[in-house]
């Protein structure tokens, strides 16, 4: 049986030049296009669908073959299903806890019952507005740097998008946790500032030792909040954008790929997880969440953030592809296939679909004269 070497379609043997944009000083003769049906999409598809990347998707301006009002009909229901998402986020917010808990307040010698839940209220070190600005800018600045590299508005959109995906989902998914299940934050006894007159034979359960918030003679808004303990926002946002971000950085950096790359590149990939566990972390210095809860809502931003960008992107860890915006040709607004193109849009992990977009990387095998062979997260059979 013939090997991939033997057996792959010819490759391109001259390494191009390119200026710090990213552009070619001199131009390269360019394999040619994939006949259309063949199931390559990603050589011939122009408009909103994929950029062109006959020559690669770096030649060409920032608007190179992008046609906005296109662009809004592809992605149009997702756009509706983003902002329905924020608002039914929002009003679970907003609504007050759901479940009646009861708790102790004192054991029966006399001692508090459960001191982890009486420290003072403090502010948080991290305001909840500011994690979830972060969590959202600090990407998107990142995205748009590399944009000097990569000269795509479609795959700049396509990557916030991604990102947004990522950081309303785990939103939403928390709320309704805070909402529906709950929990006492650290300060919850600080909060409620209990009757003690109340406290005598007139609790529930066991011996009577179990109260309701109406023993409590806080601040009613305060006290809502001190109830809400599971999950944590906080760890929700900051592990929802920056477990993103660390995948993309990987993806177009080629961190873990088929070469030995620069320290640097190492630690700004691993920066974003710092940067989220910091901010969950912090919340167990303000004393607004116990630890259970930051790691709740740090598995919870992780598992929406790897869902998002596999949704975007062609893959995860296979350095081949996990730069790869996925392709649309068809929506519920754009019923017609986007210049022709097979309307189901599929990726089919070719080996010349793994050069159709260059990642932000130029070193180790992203040239002009590489290729790949083999099944998605197989790396074993490379060509030249």
């Amino acid at each position: 049986m013939a090997s991939p070497r033997a057996s792959a379609e010819p490759t391109l043997t001259e390494k191009p030049r390119r200026s710090f944009f990213g552009g070619n000083r001199n131009a390269v003769k360019q394999p040619n296009a994939i006949a259309p049906g063949s199931g390559v999409v990603g050589q011939t598809e122009t408009g909103a669908g994929y950029p062109s990347h006959t020559g690669g998707s770096r030649q060409g301006g920032f608007t190179h073959d992008f046609k906005f009002g296109t662009w809004i009909r592809l992605h149009a229901v997702d756009l509706i299903t983003m902002a329905a998402m924020g608002a039914i986020g929002l009003g679970v917010y907003e609504a007050d806890p759901a479940p009646a808990r009861s708790f102790p307040v004192f054991n029966i010698d006399g001692s508090i019952a459960y001191p982890e839940f009486a420290y003072p209220l403090r502010r948080n070190i991290i305001p909840i507005y500011a994690a979830a600005l972060i969590a959202f800018f600090v990407p998107f600045v990142f995205f748009a740097l590399f944009q000097i590299r990569i000269r795509s508005l479609n795959a700049f959109l396509g990557t916030t998008m991604g990102l947004l995906e990522s950081l309303i989902t785990a939103a939403v998914f928390q709320v309704f946790h805070k909402w529906l299940i709950g929990g006492l934050r650290p300060h919850f006894l600080d909060v409620c500032k209990p009757d003690v007159s109340q406290l005598v034979q007139s609790g529930d359960g066991f011996r009577q030792i179990m109260y309701t918030r109406s023993i409590c003679t806080g601040d009613q808004d305060e006290i809502n909040d001190s109830l809400e303990s599971w999950m944590s926002g906080h760890s929700t946002a900051a592990f929802a954008g920056f477990v993103y971000l660390f995948f993309y950085f990987n993806a177009q950096l080629k961190v873990m790929s088929d070469h030995r790359p620069a320290y640097w590149k190492m630690i700004l990939t691993i920066a974003p997880l710092l940067g989220a566990s910091l901010i969950a972390a912090s919340l167990t210095i303000d004393e607004f969440h116990n630890w259970w809860d930051c790691v709740g809502g740090a598995i919870t931003g992780s598992i929406c953030a790897i869902i998002a960008y596999r949704k975007t992107f062609a893959a995860l860890w296979d350095f081949r592809f996990n730069h790869i915006m996925l392709p649309r040709s068809t929506s519920l607004f754009h019923r017609r296939a986007v210049d022709g193109e097979v309307s189901t849009s599929r990726f089919s992990y070719t080996p010349q679909e793994s050069m159709v977009q260059r990642p932000t990387a130029g070193e180790g095998g992203w040239r002009r004269d590489w290729g790949s062979a083999g099944a998605p997260s197989d790396a074993s059979a490379l060509m030249v």
